[in-house]
């Protein structure tokens, strides 16, 4: 129990032992002025009545603040709730807009890669072919060179299989 609770109720029940151990004198009639009227009545009664009154009407206010406060805070569950789903409905379709364009980039990626190793595959062909052709070409020069050496050596009287002059 809070102490502010705790407090009004032995206040309260301070009042109740005091009204029953002064009720004589609570019950004793007296001249009251309304001020416009004089009347007799127990001055302790009514003060005490003014007293339970007041308490009521505190206790009803207690309550409409209680329960204002309740409705507020619901709202503010619903407001809050409502917000976190637009959130997340905007999340989601960042995420959906991020996959499509990484799909899109995947996409180019591939395509960019396929291009470059059809360049690179062409490019080696090229080469391969120029290689050959420069193997060819030299083998030819090569056969070419040897074959004007060997028809010099057949010249000079040298014959495959035996000595060279001297």
């Amino acid at each position: 129990m809070k102490i502010r609770t705790l407090l009004l109720l032995l206040v309260l029940v301070a009042i109740a032992a005091f009204a029953a151990l002064n009720w004589g004198a609570f019950m004793a009639t007296t001249t009251l002025s309304l001020g416009v009227a004089e009347i007799q009545a127990p001055l302790g009664l009514v003060m005490l009545g003014m007293i339970i009154f007041m308490s009521a009407v505190f206790l009803v206010f207690l309550v409409y603040l209680q329960a204002s406060m309740l409705l507020e805070t619901r709202r503010y569950a619903r407001e809050l709730q409502a917000n976190r789903g637009l959130a997340d409905k905007a999340e989601a379709s960042r995420f959906t807009e991020l996959h499509g364009f990484l799909d899109g980039e995947l996409k180019r990626l591939a395509t960019l890669d396929a291009e470059s190793r059809a360049v690179v595959l062409t490019r080696l062909d090229a080469l391969d072919q120029g290689l050959r052709l420069a193997m060819e070409q030299s083998e030819n020069t090569l056969s070419a060179c040897l074959g004007e050496l060997e028809d010099r050596l057949e010249n000079a009287g040298f014959r495959p299989g035996t000595q060279p002059p001297t």
